[in-house]
């Protein structure tokens, strides 16, 4: 196994994320607790000492489970991290209430790692807005010993996170973000790592093979990554491609079998980031996959000095291209309602004036209406 630095402590590059473990009948909320035993086992055996688990994981049955779990284990044997619940705004005048039921629930006295779960467009006022005391509670929990180490996710895009940092950010020790060679640049998860590198705030990688979608690859695609590195399989490029990234200190797998657990345990007994023909050859590949169904927008923003209705359409335009290509998926939803209803997709009078003007010669009427049609 590998092993990172952090402050005084040797993290597992690889974290056991909590998401996603078996169930029983394909029912989430139903954790097939015999089975995720047997993973856990085979990671500690393996040299993994990171676990990550949610208030709303299964359906809230994670940390239950998590709990009884580690139970088995000394607790100076592994590393716990679990998250305040921000992205449930109905969460957020019960911070303390909710932290004391997460201890009870995982059977521990403290946190190693401790989160703002979410920061995005959706909660942020509320995670800044000092009569929730968020913030204070947690810092206090931190003075007392119940967090040992304190941080954020973030799925929010980057003007989110620079607000929540010129908030918190001095009191920030690590950030979790969803990074993997396909959002390097479609979702700029590099401009992420660069602001976080700014703060001097290490990296935690969540969604590296993005939810399994470069778990396997079409033919063409495979086949050229198997021409630079015989023998490796897919999902294997994801991790090094983030071994490629010198911020990154713990990389987030939701493991739900035990050939996922032996295939990342083989892939993180080593370190091989990608040489630079390697990654110029995965982002070309990325640039291909996000081409076929993104639309060419390049953000010059000559289409927004001709919109009567005074649309951001180039921020528009890039949460299309990933509702589009993810198919669904709730970053574009998020981001939609927290925008004024004269401000969405659906404002588009079909006038066609950006169109005139757009150099690229998008049709943006059919993209927007398209993309309202897909948010219903």
């Amino acid at each position: 196994m590998i092993y990172k630095p952090f402050q005084n402590l040797k993290l597992s590059a690889l974290g056991f994320g909590c998401m996603r473990l078996p169930t029983v009948d394909g029912n989430d909320a139903n954790v097939n607790e015999a089975e995720a035993a047997k993973l856990i086992a085979r990671a500690m055996e393996g040299g993994v000492n990171y676990y990550d688990t949610a208030w709303g994981y299964h359906a809230g049955n994670s940390e239950t489970v998590m709990g009884r779990i580690l139970k088995a284990y000394p607790r100076d044997s592994f590393y716990l991290a679990d998250k305040f619940p921000g992205y449930d705004l109905s969460n957020m005048d019960k911070v303390d209430e909710i932290f004391d039921q997460q201890l009870v629930k995982c059977q521990v006295d403290y946190f190693d790692f401790y989160l703002f779960h979410n920061v995005c467009e959706m909660n942020l006022d509320a995670y800044l807005d000092p009569k929730f005391r968020i913030y204070e509670s947690l810092m206090a929990r931190k003075k007392a010993g119940q967090i040992r180490h304190l941080g954020f996710s973030a799925h929010g895009d980057l003007a989110t996170m620079k607000r929540f940092l010129e908030a918190y950010g001095k009191d920030m020790e690590f950030c979790q973000i969803q990074l993997n060679w396909l959002d390097w640049e479609f979702q700029n998860a590099k401009a992420k790592v660069e602001l976080l590198k700014e703060w001097n705030i290490p990296v935690w990688v969540m969604e590296p093979v993005r939810g399994g979608k470069l778990a396997s690859l079409p033919g063409e695609y495979a086949a050229r990554l198997e021409e630079l590195r015989p023998g490796v399989g897919v999902p294997a490029w994801a991790f090094r491609f983030v071994q490629s990234i010198p911020s990154v200190t713990v990389t987030l797998s939701g493991m739900s079998s035990m050939e996922q657990v032996e295939d990342n345990l083989h892939t993180f007994s080593e370190e091989k980031p990608l040489t630079e023909p390697e990654m110029k050859a995965l982002l070309a590949i990325a640039d291909s996959m996000t081409g076929r169904t993104s639309v060419p927008c390049t953000a010059c923003r000559y289409c927004t000095t001709h919109c009567p209705q005074g649309l951001d359409i180039p921020m528009l335009l890039e949460l299309y291209n990933e509702h589009v290509f993810t198919g669904g998926g709730f970053i574009a939803p998020m981001r939609i309602a927290q925008l004024p209803e004269d401000k969405r997709p659906s404002a588009c009078v079909s006038c066609r004036s950006c169109e005139a003007v757009c150099p690229q010669q998008i049709k943006i009427s059919e993209a927007l209406a398209d993309f309202s049609a897909r948010l219903g």
